[in-house]
């Protein structure tokens, strides 16, 4: 894990040097086309196919799930022609959410594209390092994360079209054009599959969530991360929404998209999105304070945002070199529950790097 974490965090450090030098791929209006844009674009400097979900097994225990995928092109040895040069990285994170024991089991990995032990695949998503693996077949996601605390085999099977963001998928991230990225998402996924904790190996059936974005310039220099949230709602709906926050804790961009029902789209301008802090927890090990509880308005919708668990903390220094708050939480309305979905904090403890 130390040599893992010493080659991620040694490349990205390379990598913020070489981005001036590096001509990567710009995001421009443009409709996604289908199945290619489900597969990976390394043209592009950052792209990430990202899974969360709510799980249930036969005794009734809850569990929240997340694996997510990340490809970044580092911008070094674009021109070495050795099968060792490090022109395209994996990073790989898994987590897994026990309501029951208030806990959260969490893994990493990280290695360079190459030799058949870690890559991805342009025609469809396949994104894999060693025995981890996100893969898009047979019209199904399968999912298969063996770590060194649990593991899991899902499949996760789109019940609806998948739903695109901001311009049909141009996603505008800032008031720069240029800060924008390709995104879409495939909500209420059916899941069924295993989970193995503590030895113990159970069934779990339950509904996800999969984002699929890539871009080459997300973040404003001014910008310290950001807040989002992903919900598949009770009556069938969705809700996407995010706010890019200043390093004063001001926000600079904002934006969503509602999904009824009925299959009806709402897109959200950017002052049509409120996030409001209702609790906050501070992380024991780290000493970042996250607004683990919030509640997110979408124009004039309103849902209260409570976490499954508050510690929920990822620390990914290990990868990506983030520390970072991504959880399950319970979407509430009018003191009932109306969806369920996760809700990833950034920028907390420190700037986010991306």
């Amino acid at each position: 894990m130390e040599r893992r974490r010493f080659l991620a965090l040694s490349l990205l450090a390379v990598a913020d040097r070489a981005l001036a030098e590096v001509d990567y791929a710009s995001v421009e209006p443009r409709t996604l086309v289908f199945p290619r844009d489900h597969g990976a674009h390394p043209e592009f400097r950052t792209e990430w196919w990202y899974v969360t979900g709510w799980l249930k097994d036969a005794a009734g225990r809850e569990w929240g799930v997340q694996v997510t995928f990340f490809r970044n092109r580092p911008g070094v040895a674009e021109s070495n022609r050795s099968a060792f040069a490090p022109r395209q990285l994996v990073f790989a994170h898994a987590a897994l959410a026990d309501a029951r024991h208030g806990r959260l089991y969490h893994d990493q990995r990280a290695a360079r594209a190459g030799f058949g032990l870690a890559g991805f695949e342009e025609e469809s998503t396949r994104a894999f390092i060693d025995d981890w693996s996100l893969a898009r077949t047979g019209g199904r996601y399968v999912a298969n994360v063996t770590a060194r605390e649990f593991a899991f085999d899902l499949a996760f099977t789109p019940t609806g079209p998948l739903l695109t963001h901001g311009d049909s998928g141009y996603s505008r991230k800032g008031a720069a054009p240029a800060q924008a990225s390709y995104y879409y998402s495939e909500p209420q996924l059916a899941v069924t599959g295993t989970l193995t904790v503590a030895a113990a190996r159970v069934d779990v059936t339950g509904v996800a969530w999969l984002d699929h974005e890539w871009s080459s310039t997300v973040l404003a220099p001014e910008a310290a991360g950001w807040d989002w949230t992903g919900i598949n709602l009770e009556d069938g709906g969705a809700l996407m929404a995010f706010r890019m926050r200043d390093k004063a804790g001001g926000v600079l961009w904002a934006g969503g998209t509602l999904r009824s029902a009925d299959g009806r789209v709402r897109t959200f301008a950017p002052d049509e999105i409120r996030f409001t802090v209702l609790r906050s927890w501070r992380s024991p090990r780290t000493g970042f304070s996250y607004p683990v509880a919030m509640t997110v308005e979408a124009g004039g919708i309103e849902y209260a945002l409570l976490p499954l668990i508050d510690d929920q903390e990822l620390d990914s220094r290990a990868s990506t070199g983030t520390i970072y708050w991504e959880g399950a939480v319970r979407a509430m309305a009018s003191g009932r529950e109306a969806g369920r979905g996760y809700l990833e904090l950034t920028g907390y403890g420190q700037p986010l790097k991306l």
